[in-house]
């Protein structure tokens, strides 16, 4: 038997109070789209005979198909045969009965990985890893707010323990995570069964804002897998809880925005970390990479920033980076090598809001770095205190778009490339077309 269909339904024989099973895939925006289906079909969906339209891994963030691309019209939105990816799966306990998601991914019928599918164009930026020799080691930092779940717009939550709502900043405050302890322990408990390698927790700089440390892992997938399963049980958990939860880029304009960071080294054919020289500045491997990723970052915004709320995160005098450039231990520089034991020398990517899609963000910066390496490309100097003179990130989303690489020199096959943008073009042309109270206010009457 296939292990993947023994592992499944092992897994569901010592699970039997599951009553039906979701079985999904993650789309372009990072969102799950899938369909529901009896537990008695565990075998069927392990085999892979459930099928689904691949313009799923294409929507827009309404669902919607993407007009502008004909790439759906030719292919005659073709069924694509969904695969398990072989990761445990998803509890959903926020639900009345419980249930579980079987995460796939998209093949085309002739057995092809499909080109739309965000986590096959990180498996292919792994395998160039893996041809080069090469190991990357992957940790992720996610930061959400909780809010109070009866809400109309953002409010923080009434805290547990005093039933005020929460007001001050609270950095790294006990009191903050104990007051919400028994929201984590059913989180960290859903995280362990379903193998996610969630780290320690902390409260950031705004009322009910935390963050979660996810494990280092050599294996990239994985670490997009856990990072994006992280954002759904975090918001199921908040909906049990009587909250709500939120990895907006920027859901309060007063307060702190959501980042998700990445941490990177990399490991040669023997184990060996190749960014460790025994020195705090880090071997020659390690420049490299960076001048990779400083190369690619521009035309990468899109992924690190995709939403028009994203860039409302993105803005100069922020601890979130503005300027293309890095430093040693200092958070506003958009890459920071942190200091530390030698042996765990590694990069931070610090750009990418908590609204992305973790696959697309870990394959771009993956592949930049691998491509700095390569070349023995070389970065600009590192900057102390505030980034000054430094190329920036494009000023707004309609930049980010225009400078997105839709061709064969980016990290993705080009149908999913012209896809993305031609989503994100969607995307913010729907928002130009609706007015807000604020702009007929100011109009109405006065001008």
């Amino acid at each position: 038997m296939d292990n993947s269909i023994s592992n499944l339904e092992n897994w569901l024989r010592a699970h039997p109070e599951v009553g039906s099973l979701r079985v999904a895939i993650c789309d372009l925006n990072g969102t799950f789209r899938g369909k529901r289906v009896p537990v008695s079909d565990a075998a069927r969906v392990a085999k892979g005979d459930v099928r689904m339209p691949l313009t799923l891994a294409a929507q827009d963030i309404w669902g919607r198909d993407v007009e502008e691309d004909n790439i759906i019209l030719e292919a005659g939105d073709a069924d694509g045969i969904c695969q398990h990816t072989g990761r445990d799966p998803m509890p959903q306990h926020w639900l009345a009965r419980p249930s579980v998601m079987v995460p796939m991914w998209f093949y085309n019928a002739d057995g092809t990985p499909s080109s739309l599918d965000p986590r096959h164009a990180l498996a292919r930026v792994a395998a160039r890893a893996t041809a080069m020799g090469l190991t990357p080691v992957i940790g992720t930092e996610l930061e959400f707010y909780l809010m109070d779940g009866e809400a109309k717009q953002p409010t923080p939550p009434l805290s547990p323990v005093t039933g005020h709502p929460l007001r001050a900043e609270a950095v790294h405050a006990i009191d903050e995570l104990d007051g919400f302890e028994a929201f984590f322990d059913d989180l960290y408990r859903a995280c362990e069964t379903m193998g996610i390698g969630s780290d320690a927790a902390v409260a950031e700089g705004s009322p009910g804002q935390f963050e979660i440390t996810m494990r280092h892992t050599t294996d990239p997938l994985r670490a997009a897998d856990d990072a994006i399963f992280l954002k759904r049980l975090v918001r199921g958990t908040a909906r049990s809880h009587g909250l709500a939860a939120s990895f907006m880029a920027k859901p309060y304009m007063e307060q702190a925005g959501n980042g998700f960071h990445l941490h990177m080294s990399m490991l040669d054919a023997s184990g060996r970390n190749i960014f460790d020289d025994g020195t705090p500045q880090g071997a020659p491997a390690l420049r490299h990479a960076i001048a990779g990723c400083l190369a690619r970052m521009h035309e990468s915004t899109l992924l690190f920033a995709p939403h028009l709320n994203s860039f409302r995160r993105l803005v100069p005098g922020g601890h979130a980076p503005t300027a293309i450039g890095w430093a040693y231990e200092n958070r506003y520089a958009a890459i920071r090598v942190p200091g530390g034991n030698p042996r765990a020398r590694r990069f931070e990517h610090r750009v990418a809001g908590a609204d992305t899609n973790p696959y697309l963000v870990i394959a771009a910066i993956l592949n930049a770095a691998l491509e700095g390496i390569e070349a023995g490309k070389e970065p600009i100097p590192p900057h102390t205190g505030a980034p000054e003179g430094l190329q920036t990130l494009p000023d707004d989303w309609f930049d980010a778009i225009a400078a997105f690489r839709t061709d064969e020199s980016g990290p993705f096959p080009v149908a999913m490339a012209r896809l993305y943008a031609a989503a994100k073009r969607q995307e913010l042309a729907r928002f130009a077309e609706r007015m807000s109270d604020f702009e007929v206010q100011t109009y109405l009457e006065v001008v």
